[in-house]
């Protein structure tokens, strides 16, 4: 019998996220003609006995690896990277510098990876291209763009991953920020408060919350996790968002109605190894103090990519 992914957490996973790569990454940048890569190649070869330092997830990967044991193998991390092959030598040298059981890669050399996310059957996807996060969520996979330039997370919680995400377009369907950016915050306030007892359709990362739900229940001696909702809703609208998660049997342990307040320094208190949410905004506060990723779904990302669209046909 061959081997099979089924039954695991699979986190895709790109090199600039696990890693810091941003220095070779200018490198790259600089370069010039269709051998621009070339430099950056020679870069990562001449380091190839330097670990790299470790990047935005790389706190959430090493503690999901950390629910394998002797008894089963319950979590799976692939690199799927832009990177050459010759860039890839360092990324796995660096992963097993770290301790990091990471065995399986693919590489690109420049072209999109997300392909491979089908294949895989992945639960997760990392990488610093929006284009690729936008692929794979429209393909059905919980993406999202990292921001290389998020704070590291906390190791203040060395048994326990911590997870922080937002509510609509996120785990939930858009379709209450629909209304809002429609309608306006009273609207959205009415039509929560008259479809409380009515459950909001899945959102991009309803498969990965459910995932996770079912890792924790497993349950391994040396990790935990720890989940929390971090929304803008705020009450009434917080009861439908309650409601829909015990219909779907997923608990969270933590929910944070904010009102509109920022996030950041609520989720610098938490202290995530990663938060998803679908506003730069929100990502952008949040992640001058933790690690963040931008979920590029919903109508608010449909309608910052039609303004981009309109301002580049006036320019």
């Amino acid at each position: 019998m061959g081997t099979s992914l089924d039954g695991k957490l699979v986190v895709a996973i790109s090199s600039r996220a696990l890693f810091d790569f941003e220095e070779e990454n200018k490198v790259f940048e600089q370069g010039l003609g269709p051998t621009k890569d070339r430099a950056y190649m020679n870069l990562q070869l001449d380091k190839l006995d330097e670990p790299a330092k470790p990047g935005v997830a790389f706190s959430m990967v090493r503690k999901l690896l950390a629910f394998n044991d002797d008894q089963a193998q319950r979590v799976e991390v692939v690199i799927l990277s832009r990177n050459d092959p010759v860039s890839g030598m360092r990324v796995f040298r660096s992963a097993q510098h770290y301790g990091l059981p990471i065995e399986r890669g693919s590489f690109t050399r420049g072209q999109s990876p997300w392909r491979y996310l089908k294949p895989l059957h992945a639960n997760l996807f990392l990488s610093t291209h929006l284009s690729d996060v936008r692929a794979a969520l429209d393909a059905g996979v919980p993406a999202a763009q990292v921001y290389p330039q998020s704070a590291l997370a906390s190791d203040a919680h060395p048994h326990e991953v911590r997870i922080a995400f937002d509510g609509d377009a996120v785990l939930f369907s858009d379709e209450a920020e629909r209304v809002f950016q429609a309608q306006g915050l009273s609207a959205f306030q009415k039509h929560e408060r008259d479809k409380a007892l009515e459950p909001l359709s899945a959102g991009p990362f309803k498969p990965l919350l459910a995932a996770l739900h079912r890792l924790q229940q497993e349950g391994t001696p040396a990790m935990r996790i720890r989940t929390a909702l971090v929304t803008a809703r705020s009450a009434p609208a917080h009861e439908r968002a309650i409601r829909t998660l015990m219909d779907w049997n997923i608990e969270v342990d933590e929910a944070m109605f904010l009102g509109g307040l920022a996030k950041g320094e609520f989720l610098r208190e938490f202290e995530p190894d990663f938060f998803f949410d679908d506003q730069t905004g929100h990502i952008e506060s949040a992640s001058r103090h933790v690690p963040s990723g931008h979920v590029a779904s919903g109508v608010a990302n449909a309608l910052k990519t039609e303004t981009l669209q309109t301002e580049v046909k006036r320019s």
